[in-house]
């Protein structure tokens, strides 16, 4: 069953690749426009926020694909807890500050996750 945690991590990680590619990336093109909800004007405005933001998404990703392939398993454990609960943290403040689907987009797989990984360990 860490099989299927560490999948899920993967999954978390593999959502903050994709986040990254549309902050960094996307963000002014049609695909980041509708998922932002934003208009050309604005996204234009906001480019380099996003892409900072886009950066830090990427961060999360390493950390938790790091953690997966980590060699001695407690370490990995606290590692993939330690970027795991950034994200859930980053999910909950977006979902206040910005969108409530932010915490089921990034929040809720990771809290899945979390609760996995240490019902498993």
């Amino acid at each position: 069953m860490l099989l299927v945690a560490d999948l899920l991590v993967l999954v978390v990680a593999l959502l903050h690749v994709y986040f990254l590619t549309l902050e960094m990336f996307l963000w002014q093109k049609p695909i980041g426009l509708r998922t932002f909800r934003n208009t050309p004007e604005r996204a234009r405005d906001t480019a380099v926020l996003a892409a900072n933001q886009g950066l830090y998404n990427g961060f999360l990703a390493a950390g938790l694909i790091w953690a997966v392939f980590y060699q001695w398993p407690l370490s990995a454990l606290h590692i993939k807890t330690f970027f795991l609960g950034c994200v859930v943290i980053a999910g909950i403040y977006g979902a206040y500050s910005v969108s409530r689907r932010i915490f089921f987009i990034q929040a809720l797989p990771a809290i899945v996750a979390l609760a996995l990984l240490w019902i498993f360990r």
